[in-house]
């Protein structure tokens, strides 16, 4: 961090966070808390784009994806949901392998490269179906990386099938998983855990289920829910614990801030939506915070494209995929498009003045 940059953040406590961050000594949660409750968004800016620039300089990275959402049955009904139902619902349904086919065909004839694969909690889908299916999307495009299911998934298979989540991680690889998407993780508190999603794995389980993916290879995100209950203390300990992990794993790749939208939900949000002001302050504190992690996504799809433009420099180097056929978000009362063209994202990151890479989800250019 330049000596000119030093100088040019003012409030005492954003210089104290600077100094630690020029000095390579990691943030607390104490700083966390100040960063997210900040007024400064300039200058907190301007150290987490510094650190940004370190890792990335202007490269901006996208993926060209589908998502592939194989059932909305789920056991948990979290009440934060606005996506799953119950089997006897009208608009409760599972893809069959023939469906899935398809829609995995006629997205590879829109060029995407990747797979984005996550679903409800269906006790008739035993681990037979998954590893068909992940099979099933290899031989129609061997090169596909498939970024599939979360820690919770993983968990409900592993009880469901009575064996082992090493079993089930074993299984799914060996069929064509290659990373974990960062899902489940919502806010690691209990008092609001409890609230918002009371029956699925707790905070504590998550990230057992992420240490043993990590322990076997297979690399994950790691996301946080805000902007519905939880209180600044709330995100600092979430970004402490995964932190934490991440220094004995070294197995994430990428942080993902995900914005809470509440229609159709039985949790109201703190706002209807997020203000701009916090956006900043979450993702520039979770830049610096996060300093063993190398990337943080500002998807377009849950922020809106101008906010992920203008996220591009508080600290993030990723704003997502072209996400065709996405559903979960938009349940919820996402306003954005369900799909994004390859040259609509290039766009949006050379419109804000960064430099397009795209890349999959293990970021192998």
């Amino acid at each position: 961090m330049s000596d000119y940059l030093l100088n040019s953040i003012h409030d005492k406590k954003l210089r104290s966070i600077a100094e630690k961050v020029a000095a390579e000594i990691p943030v607390t949660e104490a700083d966390a808390v100040d960063m997210l409750c900040t007024n400064h968004i300039l200058e907190l800016g301007a150290i987490a784009d510094d650190v940004r620039q370190k890792l990335h300089g202007t490269d901006s990275f996208y993926g060209v994806n589908m998502n592939l959402n194989y059932t909305n049955v789920c056991e948990l009904r979290c009440p934060l949901c606005a996506y799953s139902c119950d089997e006897s619902d009208e608009k409760a349904y599972t893809l069959s392998l023939e469906e899935i086919e398809k829609k995995v065909r006629d997205a590879v004839a829109f060029g995407i490269d990747e797979v984005h694969i996550v679903g409800g909690l269906n006790p008739r889908l035993k681990i037979e179906y998954f590893e068909a299916m992940l099979r099933q999307i290899r031989q129609i495009k061997p090169d596909m990386f498939i970024v599939g299911f979360t820690a919770t998934e993983y968990d409900y298979f592993a009880k469901l099938n009575h064996i082992s989540v090493e079993e089930v991680f074993r299984r799914f690889v060996e069929a064509g998983v290659g990373a974990l998407p960062g899902g489940g993780a919502e806010i690691f508190a209990p008092a609001v855990r409890n609230i918002i999603a009371p029956k699925k794995i707790s905070g504590k389980r998550w990230l057992e289920v992420m240490r043993i993916a990590h322990s076997m290879g297979i690399r994950t995100n790691a996301t946080m829910l805000y902007n519905h209950i939880e209180k600044p203390s709330d995100i600092a300990d979430h970004l402490s614990q995964i932190r934490s992990l991440q220094n004995e794993t070294k197995g994430f790749k990428a942080f993902v801030p995900l914005p809470y939208h509440d229609a159709n939900t039985e949790i109201r949000a703190n706002r209807s939506i997020s203000t701009g002001f916090e956006d900043i302050r979450i993702y520039a504190a979770s830049r610096i915070f996060l300093h063993n992690i190398p990337h943080i996504k500002a998807l377009w799809m849950y922020l809106g494209e101008k906010m992920a433009q203008v996220l591009l420099c508080f600290g993030a180097d990723d704003i997502g995929s072209t996400y065709h056929y996405e559903k979960v978000v938009h349940a919820a009362g996402a306003k954005t498009a369900d799909y994004g063209s390859e040259t609509y994202l290039r766009n949006l990151i050379e419109n804000a003045g960064m430099k397009p890479v795209k890349t999959t989800s293990n970021y192998q250019m």
